[in-house]
């Protein structure tokens, strides 16, 4: 677009065919006080310079940050932002944006995946899996979600596949033990309490941090670990006692 000069001005059709903006929202604009043209001809048509383009592009980049246009002209009439500052608060803006919808693809290619693999899903299924997406994304940190992203792709589809199934196997062990009334501080129980213990290593890596945010997530959405698990309340709570039990044992 070529800037208006100090002896130059910008008719309002000019600004908008240059800017991608309507004609109408231009004038509304000058309606309300945001954008009023520096000049007008002796027939009252909006003339705009190049200083009326800069905070134009203020209130456009203002706008797509999400600001009403209220507080978008209270913003620029009270010492507001430069044209810089509007810039990069943009920038910034976009690249979230960015952020975000790749998260949103790379979720699509998860559930993508698991339907690959399970040959289709119930409803129920991509419920569950939809919840623990929903539980990872609020209790770990971008860069927990990112290591762990990494993590998958080092262990690898077929040794999470066994990974799942050994968790079966031993909540499917420990419930026969929960239905026998095997007490959970029982010496028997140990190994399974150090099974458990493996493969959240192997999950978080060693991790402390993903250790924690592991340990909040299940503690903020135990129903959801449950179901994904297929584990009764009565099930879970007895592998809680298992590994407290054990946990005490081991400890210094």
């Amino acid at each position: 677009m070529s800037d208006p000069t100090p002896d130059r001005f910008l008719r309002v059709g000019a600004l908008a065919r240059q800017t991608g903006l309507s004609v109408r929202t231009l004038h509304h604009y000058d309606a309300v006080g945001l954008l009023v043209p520096s000049a007008r001809t002796a027939a009252g048509h909006r003339r705009y310079s190049a200083a009326d383009v800069a905070r134009l592009q203020q209130i456009v980049s203002l706008r797509a940050l999400g600001l009403s246009l209220g507080a978008i002209r209270d913003a620029l009439d009270e010492d507001g932002p430069t044209t810089r500052a509007v810039l990069e608060q943009h920038l910034a803006h976009l690249r979230a944006q960015v952020a975000r919808q790749q998260h949103l693809a790379d979720r699509l290619e998860r559930l993508s995946a698991h339907l690959d693999h399970t040959g289709g899903a119930s409803v129920e299924d991509l419920l569950h899996l939809t919840r623990l997406t929903t539980m990872i994304e609020q209790h770990y940190t971008p860069e927990q979600r990112a290591y762990l992203e990494t993590r998958r792709a080092e262990v690898g589809d077929a040794r999470i596949r066994e990974v799942q199934q050994e968790w079966a196997a031993l909540f499917a062990a420990l419930d026969e033990h929960r239905e026998a009334g095997t007490d959970p501080a029982a010496p028997a129980l140990r190994p399974f309490a150090e099974k458990a213990e493996a493969l959240i290593a192997e999950f978080t890596g060693g991790d402390a941090g993903i250790r924690e945010s592991l340990s909040t997530a299940a503690q903020s959405d135990a129903s959801a670990m449950r179901s994904s698990w297929g584990i009764t309340v009565e099930l879970g709570a007895y592998y809680g006692r298992v590994m407290a039990a054990h946990h005490a044992d081991s400890g210094p």
